[in-house]
């Protein structure tokens, strides 16, 4: 055992060392291929428009500190555009829970599957009950009784692909959900089986069954952990992917990652594998040490990760002395940013936005689950090159239903703190004005910027977020100035260095 263990931690010390990084969550970036202007060149002038709205701006915050929300919000509104109308999709039919509700021919179909099942005809089962979620999908029973069946005829991953897209449709019905769980851990995808719970407890905190399904989350995590470690135990090792992962350090001595590699890095837990993996960005990364830059963001990022959800993660956030409009999360909580996306931002609550949509991405364990998935080896970026910075970095594949998981999460979080609820949404505008010519769409499998934009607005006007609350500019452009001088000195430094090398 001793042996085993000791080749473990050798294989994940060989990873994480020797100017490697594995980046298990999605970096907020946009690339640039034309030449822009330097904004860290000067200080950028306001209009007199723009100048009279920052001192409003300003001004509503401190009332807002005062405890003078009225006068502080009618400043914020008259400085604030009116969102457009909420853009409504064609509605999906209520659900139904009570057969008597269905229309009388939904009503002979199950009654026809429940005949069936009683007899136990596999034709007279699986006819009907198709038939029946087809034309009628919003009667929850049917979604239920059809994937059973299907269990019950030992095709258990159909039965699950019809839990799945049930639960697509119908996100809000924890019963779906504990079947779908139910069903992932049965085929002893308990890791899937935890994420799938903890989502559910996060995204719906006040949902009286939100409890449960964080004992759900832990039961499933632990029966993962345990799993892993019997397979030590009885030195079988196999990987939890379906295959070694592909890529390899560029110009590197070392084999891709291997199944004990990847074992031992999971079997860690996402606290364990986050502190490693940030021990190693540090040693790579330029990062600001600056104490009041440091305090600012730390602040910051705290006051957000306390209301994520997470607690058994230790949160760390750090601003890299980047010039690219960066932003990442490694499991287990730890939040990089890059100087120049806090310069892009307008607010504190802007920063904010993008903060709490990171932190979302860890507490989801979006980067954590992907790893996992039998389809990792297209998703995973595996290791920084040598010499390279995080611009370099190639990035995982989230879906489109991450990103807005973490939209969601992260605008919830964000109007919980005390921010200004559009804080996301208003820095995604600002990129898009000062960058027009790059869309801001994080990846490729996130929604346009546009669409972005309107999905996050409907958000907050459904659930009453507050948008008329602190802003935090004056505090914030104090910062940005700091910044700037700093990001200056350095790449004034880095010249130097150049030139002493040449």
């Amino acid at each position: 055992m001793k042996t085993v263990w000791n080749s473990l931690l050798i294989a994940l010390t060989l990873l994480l060392s020797n100017s490697a990084s594995v980046v298990l969550a999605e970096p907020t970036t946009i690339e640039h291929t034309t030449p822009i202007e330097d904004p860290l060149a000067t200080e950028p002038k306001k209009s007199p428009e723009e100048l009279a709205r920052y001192q409003k701006l300003v001004e509503a915050d401190r009332l807002y500190l005062a405890g003078d929300r009225i006068a502080a919000l009618n400043l914020y509104r008259q400085v604030k555009t009116p969102f457009a109308e909420i853009s409504e999709s064609q509605p999906k039919p209520e659900p139904i829970l009570d057969p008597t509700q269905l229309p009388p021919a939904g009503q002979v179909y199950w009654r026809e599957a429940l005949a069936g099942i009683d007899q136990k005809l596999e034709s007279r089962i699986f006819v009907p009950l198709q038939l029946l979620v087809e034309r009628y999908p919003e009667f929850i029973p049917g979604h239920l009784r059809l994937a059973q069946a299907l269990k019950d005829y030992n095709r258990s991953e159909a039965a699950l692909q019809v839990l799945e897209k049930a639960y697509s449709l119908y996100p809000n019905q924890p019963d779906l959900l504990k079947a779908k769980i139910a069903a992932q851990a049965a085929s002893e995808n308990w890791l899937e089986a935890s994420i799938a719970a903890r989502q559910f407890a996060l995204l719906n905190p006040d949902h009286p069954q939100a409890a449960e399904f964080t004992r759900l989350a832990d039961d499933n995590l632990k029966r993962y952990r345990s799993h892993l470690r019997s397979q030590l135990r009885g030195n079988a090792i196999a990987s939890v992917l379906t295959g070694a992962l592909s890529y390899a350090l560029t110009g590197s001595i070392f084999d891709p990652i291997s199944a004990v590699e990847t074992i031992a890095i999971l079997i860690q837990g996402e606290q364990a594998i986050g502190e490693r993996i940030a021990k190693s960005a540090q040693r790579q990364l330029d990062l600001i040490k600056d104490p009041e830059v440091l305090d600012y963001i730390n602040s910051l990022g705290q006051k957000l990760a306390k209301l994520s959800g997470r607690d058994d993660f230790e949160f760390q956030f750090y601003v890299v002395l980047d010039e690219d409009l960066n932003a990442f999360a490694l499991p287990g909580g730890k939040i990089f940013v890059n100087a120049k996306a806090i310069i892009h931002s307008n607010s504190e609550a802007e920063l904010a936005g993008l903060l709490a949509h990171e932190i979302s991405h860890a507490v989801l364990s979006h980067g954590f689950q992907l790893v996992t998935q039998a389809n990792a080896i297209d998703n995973v970026a595996v290791l920084i090159p040598r010499g390279g910075i995080l611009s370099n970095l190639l990035t995982l594949n989230y879906s489109r239903e991450m990103e807005q998981q973490a939209d969601i999460l992260g605008t919830r979080i964000l109007a919980a703190s005390g921010y200004a609820a559009d804080g996301l949404r208003n820095l995604i505008i600002t990129l898009k004005k000062q960058q027009p010519e790059f869309p801001i769409t994080f990846l490729s499998s996130h929604p346009d910027t546009d669409n972005r934009i309107r999905y996050l607005e409907n958000l907050i006007q459904r659930n009453s977020y507050n948008r008329y609350a602190y802003e935090g500019v004056a505090r914030h452009a104090e910062i940005q100035t700091k910044i700037r001088k700093l990001l200056r000195d350095y790449k004034q430094q880095s010249r130097q260095r150049q030139r002493h090398l040449n």
